[in-house]
């Protein structure tokens, strides 16, 4: 087992966001994503952004307010959301003593689907189909 540590992992700054990536821990291709935490302080928000990759976050502090075009989506602690790829989204924290803490995993959508092909093919192999 291994342990990940928020508080103490290496950090980054996307203007006022604190960014920790997880390639930091040598994880290589071990996980079929990447994943970070980042964190908005109170009254801010992220900078409008946009990738290739599918992202699925979850709240673990705070509540985001997340807009994806004209609308905006309220996701309290404890929630998720899922954004597709090339969505552009940006994230506020409306809080204005709490800190919004968010865990992000990503991955392009090809490798999700070369992933579950694998995986699909282990199954019927192992089940002895052709």
């Amino acid at each position: 087992m291994r342990t990940f540590d928020l508080v103490t992992g290496e950090s980054l700054f996307v203007n006022d966001l604190r960014v920790v990536r997880w390639e930091q821990y040598g994880l290589g291709t071990a996980m079929p994503f990447q994943a970070m935490w980042y964190s908005v302080p109170p009254g801010d928000e992220s900078p409008i952004d946009q990738h290739p990759e599918l992202e699925l976050s979850i709240v673990v502090a705070g509540t985001a307010h997340v807009t994806v075009g004209d609308t905006v989506h309220e996701v309290p602690h404890g929630n998720a959301f899922l954004l597709n790829s090339l969505e552009a989204h940006v994230v506020q924290n409306r809080s204005a003593d709490e800190v919004l803490t968010v865990f992000s995993a990503y991955w392009y959508p090809e490798a999700a689907t070369a992933a579950a092909e694998a995986l699909a093919g282990r199954s019927a192999v192992a089940v002895g189909h052709d």
